[in-house]
């Protein structure tokens, strides 16, 4: 059967993903969130430190991220994501300050392989050419046990951006996730490898859009309702508690559970969910970065990894922080600090900063927490999870919760539990 009435537990971009999709389908939906507001790690605020609206952390799109496109499409996000024409990608090595840029060309034949000024310096076609072994083998294998993680293109280009996509040391990262992100981006050509950064904010380019959207079709949001429980019978999903008693779900009536995998495996301790994770830690400074500061900069042997340059301020991300995220926000700031002066190679003071920690970012993308992720159907019915920790075949990504929130959807809309 399918259902007439959805209500689902999480406004993350899951969340709204799902519902976007079924009130399209014609359902009534009604979304709660144990937050404050909506967004989940997509989210965006006030500092009063920086005096400036920022976001939790610095999530980048590509061009050819074909739920990105759908979902901002179907909800009118008029402002358009920010990046370069072309599939650039700077890079400084803070050891010599060296510099250099990876200019994927636009079509799906990579000749930017045969011209050594668009490729990483010191290395030659056929340094490239093991990058196929990603693309085949078992589910089980990791990076390192398809490719050898060292020389030049490993650590100027591979090292560095696998770690920013996996949130995992690469070499241990899953190869079916590397290479399925391989196969909708480089495979595809430069024209979908295009990187795209939220401008202003993710709230303006994700979540404000999706609330307005769905605020107009009598979708409403509920912030700060906690989900405490869910009571099964048999292959149903009978009610809901969220801390008054149970509420009776009806017989038209799908749940579709949104939330963070730890909070899932709480609520259904009968489901299979990773339960491994790695940080994530952000920097914000507010100080207008040099007008020769590319957007993006991927930084080699510094604590930063990434600098972002924003109009207004300067934003540093690090992937897989699980060394740094105990460490005092100050020294941090200080640490980083001192990575941008070299990587921009500008000198000014230390700017009012401000430090995002979050612990447990995403899960870890191993070969064996990627087969504990679960499908978006369920043992129930009435019931089916959405989440970038689900079984998207994606890493955690904005692209793998869109796509999450897509499925659960599409089967509660045509009523399938497989």
């Amino acid at each position: 059967m399918s259902f007439a009435r959805a209500t689902i537990a999480g406004a993350g971009l899951a969340g709204l993903s799902a519902a976007v999709r079924l009130v399209e389908a014609g359902a009534k939906v009604r979304i709660a969130d144990a937050a404050a507001q909506a967004g989940g790690r997509c989210r965006s605020y006030r500092d009063p430190q920086l005096g400036l609206v920022i976001d939790n952390g610095n999530h980048l799109v590509l061009a050819g991220n074909r739920a990105v496109e759908r979902f901002r499409a179907t909800i009118g996000a008029t402002p358009p994501l920010a990046g370069p024409d072309h599939a650039d990608f700077a890079f400084v090595d803070l050891a010599d300050v060296a510099r250099w840029t990876i200019r994927i060309n636009d079509g799906r034949l990579p000749w930017w392989l045969l011209a050594k000024d668009r490729r990483v310096p010191g290395s030659r076609l056929r340094d490239y050419l093991p990058l196929a072994r990603l693309l085949g083998g078992a589910p089980s294998d990791s990076v390192g046990e398809r490719i050898d993680a060292a020389g030049p293109v490993w650590d100027r280009l591979l090292e560095p951006v696998l770690l920013a996509v996996l949130n995992t040391p690469p070499e241990q990262g899953s190869a079916r996730l590397t290479a399925a992100v391989l196969r909708e981006s480089l495979l595809r050509g430069g024209r979908a490898s295009l990187p795209r950064i939220a401008e202003p904010t993710l709230a303006a380019a994700f979540i404000d859009p999706a609330l307005a959207w769905l605020a107009a079709r009598d979708a409403p949001v509920t912030l700060g309702k906690r989900l405490r429980a869910i009571a099964t019978e048999g292959d149903r999903v009978t009610a809901l508690d969220w801390g008054s008693g149970p509420e009776p779900v009806a017989a038209d009536e799908v749940v579709i559970l949104a939330v963070p995998p730890w909070v899932a495996s709480a609520l259904l301790p009968a489901i299979s969910a990773p339960d491994a994770f790695h940080a994530i830690v952000n920097a914000h400074f507010a100080i207008r970065p040099p007008s020769t500061a590319p957007q993006m900069l991927g930084v080699i042997g510094g604590a930063a990894q990434w600098l972002f340059a924003f109009p207004d301020r300067i934003s540093v991300t690090v992937s897989h922080a699980d060394a740094l995220v105990d460490r005092d926000r100050e020294e941090l700031a200080r640490l980083f600090w001192g990575d941008i002066r070299r990587a921009y190679g500008f000198d000014a003071p230390l700017p009012p900063w401000q430090i995002v920690k979050e612990k447990r970012a995403t899960f870890s993308a191993t070969p064996e927490q990627d087969a504990k992720r679960p499908p978006a159907a369920t043992r129930w019915r009435n019931l089916f999870l959405a989440g970038d920790w689900t079984r998207t075949g994606l890493p955690a990504t904005i692209e793998g919760a869109l796509r999450s929130g897509e499925t659960a959807a599409a089967l509660a809309i045509s009523g399938r539990t497989r």
